[in-house]
C-alpha cells in the first residue's frame, strides 16, 4: 500500500476548492470577466466615448458585437471599460473596509473590558445610521469623484467584518499559543497582528468576497441615481440607469451590461461559498 501524499493547510484548503465544481466555476468566471475588463479595452478598435452619430442605437452586429448606445458608442467598450471601473470601486473600497474593519475589531476583542464595550457601542450606533443616505451625503456634500466614492462606501461597509473579527480574535485570544507569547514578553500589538490577526485570515477572506459583491451593488445603486461615477466614464450601475429609460426600444442597452454584472456578482458569491468550505477545517471531504 503506496503511502497517502501530505497536504499543507493551503493545499489541502486548494485541493477543497477545486474538487468545488460550483467554486471553480465562479473562480474561471470571475478571472475571464476580469482579464476582459483589463485588456478588452485595449484591444477593441473603439475608445469608450467615442461617439457615431450615424449609427446610433444599433443592435449587435458584426461590426458593434454588443450594439451601440443613442449617440453610437460601442457598448462592448463600454461595459469592459465600465467593469473596470466597478471592480477598481468594489476592489479598492473592501479594502479600505478591510484595513479599517480588521484593526478595529481586532484591538476590541483583543482588549477587551470597558475598551471592548465603549467600541462595540460605537459600532452599534453606526448601525443605527442609515448607511446608504450616508454616503449619498458624503458624496454630495464634496467634489464627486472616484477617490471620494472609494472611501465614502469603504467607510460604511467595515462594521460587520469589524464584529466578525472581534469574535474570532475573543475566541483565541485565550488559547495556549497566545499565552505563551505572553509569558516570552511580546508586546501586545506583535501579539495582536504577527499572531492573532493571521489565525483570522480564512474568515476574512471568506467576507471579503462576499463584501465585494455587496460594494458592487452600492455602487450601481448610487450610479443608478446619478451619484456614482459620472459621464463620460461609465460603470455597469452608469450603463444600466443609461438602458432602463431605453429599454422597451432598445434592450440590449441594459441587458449586455446587466448581464455582466450578473454573472460577476453570482461567480463571486459561488467562490464565497466554496472558499468557506475550503477553509473550514471541520470538513474532512469534498464540498
Amino acid at each position: 500500500m503506496s503511502e497517502g501524499k501530505g497536504y499543507s493547510l493551503s493545499g489541502d484548503a486548494w485541493r477543497r476548492l477545486v474538487h468545488n465544481r460550483a467554486a471553480l466555476f465562479g473562480l474561471v468566471m470571475l478571472l475571464f470577466m476580469m482579464i476582459a475588463c483589463v485588456a478588452g479595452p485595449w484591444i477593441s478598435p473603439y475608445n469608450f466615448d467615442e461617439m457615431d452619430l450615424m449609427n446610433t442605437h444599433q443592435p449587435p452586429n458584426a461590426t458593434h458585437w454588443l450594439g451601440t448606445d443613442e449617440i453610437g458608442r460601442d457598448l462592448l467598450t463600454r461595459t469592459l471599460v465600465g467593469g473596470r471601473i466597478s471592480f477598481a470601486v468594489a476592489l479598492a473600497a473592501t479594502g479600505v473596509s478591510l484595513v479599517i474593519g480588521v484593526s478595529y475589531g481586532g484591538i476590541s476583542g483583543f482588549v477587551g473590558g470597558k475598551t471592548d464595550a465603549l467600541m462595540m457601542r460605537v459600532v452599534d450606533v453606526l448601525y443605527a445610521l442609515p448607511f446608504t443616505l450616508l454616503v449619498i451625503l458624503l458624496i454630495t456634500l464634496f467634489e464627486r469623484n472616484l477617490i471620494l466614492l472609494f472611501v465614502a462606501i469603504g467607510a460604511v461597509e467595515w462594521l460587520t467584518m469589524a464584529r466578525i473579527v472581534r469574535g474570532q480574535v475573543m475566541g483565541l485570544r485565550h488559547q495556549e499559543f497566545i499565552e505563551a507569547c505572553q509569558v516570552l514578553g511580546y508586546s501586545q500589538s506583535r501579539i495582536l497582528f504577527r499572531h492573532l490577526l493571521p489565525n483570522v485570515l480564512g474568515t476574512v477572506v471568506i467576507y471579503v468576497t462576499l463584501t465585494i459583491p455587496s460594494v458592487m451593488l452600492l455602487e450601481a445603486f448610487l450610479s443608478f441615481l446619478g451619484l456614482g461615477v459620472q459621464p463620460p466614464m461609465a460603470s455597469w450601475g452608469s450603463l444600466i440607469k443609461d438602458g432602463v429609460g431605453a429599454m422597451e426600444d432598445f434592450p440590449w442597452l441594459m441587458i449586455f451590461p446587466g448581464l455582466a454584472m450578473f454573472l460577476t456578482l453570482l461567480a463571486l458569491n459561488f467562490l464565497g461559498d466554496g472558499l468557506r468550505d475550503a477553509l473550514d477545517p471541520r470538513r474532512g471531504g469534498k464540498s
